[in-house]
């Protein structure tokens, strides 16, 4: 199994967007997929694929993956929570043992890639993830704006601080396409992938914009409807880690 982290350093920016696209594709492409929702306080992935009232379930001491209705796995604290909006009130120690209850207790079945939906910031949750789990790399996830480029160029010195490869950066709310006069506007000002994974010498990027319908597809619990063609070139690239 190939482990992929999704971070961003800052709220807000579409991570765990990017996380569910990246799942779904490579579910599209025949490999079997799974995302431990590593978003512990706020936790997000059960509601964009309808899991709501699949809660999780043991066998032998190890615990169950929640199964999409295309056959992704999903581990998240909010399959547990009887009420999804109940809030996660643990300090960083319970946190950073839930992560690895769910890592290690989890019986994945021949999951061939594992996203790891990481919590914003640079704290225990991500500094555990990147390393106590096996990563193949990271997968950056960052918006045109230069605050937010900034704090996730945190991230990006953090996995390099720990030897994490950064295989990807996603720049999300790139662009906004007219559906009256088909041009691509840059509402949150002029895109900075290019410049920003030259800086930090990563090779494979990807642009995603703001589409309403994505969003709607989201909400509704219908992530593996949305389209994916956009997020391609990132799996392009972690297909080649498989």
């Amino acid at each position: 199994m190939s482990v992929y982290g999704v971070i961003s350093g800052k709220g807000g920016v579409g991570k765990s967007l990017v996380t569910t696209m990246l799942a779904v594709e490579g579910n599209r492409r025949g490999l079997t997929t799974a995302i431990l929702d590593g978003d512990l306080t706020g936790p997000s992935i059960p509601k964009s694929f309808g899991l709501g009232e699949k809660p999780l379930m043991q066998r032998d001491g190890k615990i169950i993956p929640a199964v999409t209705k295309t056959g992704i796995q999903v581990v998240s604290v909010n399959l547990i929570l009887e009420d999804p909006t109940e809030p996660v009130v643990w300090k960083g120690p319970i946190l950073t043992s839930a992560i690895d209850q769910f890592w290690n207790e989890t019986h994945w079945k021949n999951v061939d890639m594992t996203f790891v939906d990481m919590p914003p910031g640079t704290g225990d949750i991500a500094i555990k993830v990147m390393k106590d789990i096996p990563l193949k790399g990271i997968i950056l996830v960052s918006t045109p704006q230069d605050l937010v480029t900034m704090i996730m160029k945190k991230a990006a010195n953090l996995a390099k601080q720990l030897n994490v490869p950064i295989l990807g950066l996603v720049e999300n709310m790139s662009y906004f396409l007219c559906s009256d006069c088909g041009k691509k506007h840059e509402i949150f000002g002029e895109s900075q992938v290019e410049k920003v994974a030259k800086e930090l010498g990563i090779g494979t990027i990807a642009k995603i914009g703001l589409y309403p319908e994505i969003g709607k597809a989201i909400d509704e619990g219908r992530a593996e409807e949305i389209d994916t063609e956009e997020i391609t070139p990132i799996v392009d690239r972690l297909v080649l880690e498989v």
